[in-house]
């Protein structure tokens, strides 16, 4: 069971959430708070798997309370809410360490499925403002960013620079012509090497290391046919 905390100031959007994520056999909610600090003192107490957090509140913002769970031990993931589809907003998201940017008005079905994504380690971001925000993530290139991607093999340096496109697991799969599990696995090395929580800060170091620009962040052998040679 995933266990869910809503944190929105508007008494009846959060009833709509609470119905739609109890309507669930796999989730519950174990709590509601309306402001930002009420949100983090909740989650202290009760210690859930997923905050829903709102982005704009009164007192403190969904921004903060972000920055303030995920300082805790043991954080909750957490996915950011918002009416407005801003760049700001979403860049302000993931550099406070949430794991997913949904718009209020996405289908039920897609704000279920933002939820169980975010609890199994993966990112979430509204398609879109998806690629605007990493292309304003794509500053002068990080030597530590770098460094870090030079650790990866040519095969996970492949995908990562597909992900860093925005790309699914199964879009990454159809684009390099593997499979999908094998594309799990390459990501889970790649969160390991480059030692982020998930998908989200691992697209952040691609673009910190230069490796989603025109260049590349090392050398590759490049096979006749124009694909990197595997090395799974």
């Amino acid at each position: 069971m995933i266990r869910v905390l809503l944190v929105e100031d508007q008494a009846l959007v959060r009833a709509g959430f609470r119905m739609v994520v109890d309507s669930q056999l796999d989730l519950t909610v174990v709590g509601e708070a309306g402001e930002g600090s009420q949100g983090v003192e909740a989650a202290t107490r009760l210690r859930p798997d997923v905050v829903v957090m709102d982005v704009r509140m009164p007192g403190t913002d969904g921004i903060e309370a972000t920055r303030r769970l995920l300082a805790l031990s043991g954080p909750p993931r957490v996915l950011v809410l918002t009416t407005y589809d801003l760049d700001d907003y979403a860049l302000a998201a993931v550099r406070a360490g949430a794991s997913g940017f949904l718009l209020k008005d996405a289908p039920a079905e897609q704000f279920l499925s933002a939820i169980r994504s975010v609890h199994a380690g993966d990112a979430v971001l509204a398609a879109s403002t998806t690629r605007r925000l990493l292309g304003r993530l794509a500053p002068p290139v990080d030597p530590t960013a770098r460094h870090l991607v030079d650790a990866l093999t040519a095969r996970e340096v492949e995908v990562l620079r597909v992900m860093a496109r925005g790309l699914s697991n199964a879009e990454i799969a159809a684009e390099l012509g593997i499979g999908e599990g094998t594309v799990k696995t390459h990501v889970r090395h790649i969160l390991t090497k480059l030692a982020v929580r998930d998908r989200v800060r691992a697209v952040i170091v691609a673009h910190e290391a230069g490796l989603a620009g025109h260049g590349s962040a090392r050398s590759h052998v490049v096979s006749p046919d124009g694909r990197t040679p595997s090395r799974r």
